[in-house]
């Protein structure tokens, strides 16, 4: 029997900082790591919880600065995220597994990389630029959000953020008319956060040797078939240097990946028994 919706909760970062979260369903913990501009209720998490929760307990949590988590006791860092992933496992009563999206990959990776306790970890299509199939990000993009945030144009720095992720025109015209526009610059100003985490790995270069040798959660990297050329590359490169790491294909599937499409390989990946 699945358990109801919890209300909101809040963990406690180091730095002080209240991350909310929420718990849907029974079983095991898994926590969802969402990427750039989502949260809780919107982007990929609500899908998610609808199609795990009678599986496992599902952690849902607002990185901070979005949703109804603070925004930050101290300035953002790298650090101060994985910080808050820290928090959010430990209310688990961990160790607790992890699916993490997009840039939230980028997150997931680097809390593991730091010994997070992450038994098993599927991540999908960190954004990574690792080979020559994509122009390298320009070194001044992070710097170009943050001036549009510090202007008051948020929504110039969400539009400067989808034409950087090759969101076609026309979405980039509707969006702006539906109201889950207001939902995106509402959470712009975090933009900058997602930067720091994947702005070192956008460079057309490998992996630094070594990077991720610490990490011990067997970890599935998975990509959309029909997601971007340098994403489904990088992949496959990424659990090459994971200890433990492997990777499938998702057929049908763009970075945009449907909660009922990626929800088998979850469920599969972290009841496995090796």
């Amino acid at each position: 029997m699945t358990a109801p919706a919890s209300s909101t909760r809040f963990a406690t970062s180091d730095d002080g900082t209240r991350i909310a979260y929420q718990v849907n369903g029974t079983g095991a913990p898994l926590v969802l790591v969402d990427g750039g501009l989502a949260y809780r209720t919107q982007g990929l998490s609500p899908g998610l919880r609808k199609v795990l929760q009678d599986r496992f307990s599902v952690y849902s949590y607002d990185r901070r600065g979005r949703g109804e988590s603070d925004p930050g006791a101290t300035p953002h860092s790298v650090e101060r995220e994985v910080e808050d992933l820290f928090a959010v496992i430990g209310v688990t009563g961990s160790p607790a597994n992890v699916f993490a999206h997009s840039a939230g990959a980028a997150l997931a990776l680097e809390a593991a990389r730091r010994g997070a306790p992450v038994p098993r970890l599927v991540c999908y299509e960190a954004p990574f630029i690792l080979d020559s199939s994509h122009p390298a990000d320009d070194p001044k993009f992070s710097r170009h959000l943050q001036q549009l945030i510090d202007d008051g144009r948020p929504g110039e720095a969400v539009t400067s953020f989808f034409r950087l992720m090759e969101v076609p025109a026309p979405i980039r015209l509707l969006v702006r008319v539906l109201p889950l526009w207001k939902k995106l610059t509402a959470v712009a100003h975090t933009l900058p956060y997602e930067f720091a985490l994947v702005g070192p790995f956008r460079q057309q270069a490998p992996l630094p040797h070594g990077y991720y040798d610490s990490v011990t959660a067997q970890t599935l990297m998975v990509s959309g078939d029909k997601s971007y050329q340098y994403m489904r590359n990088a992949q496959p490169l990424i659990a090459q240097a994971l200890p433990h790491g492997r990777h499938e294909s998702l057929p049908g599937q763009t970075h945009d990946v449907k909660p009922k499409a990626i929800a088998p390989l979850i469920a599969a990946h972290l009841f496995a028994t090796s």
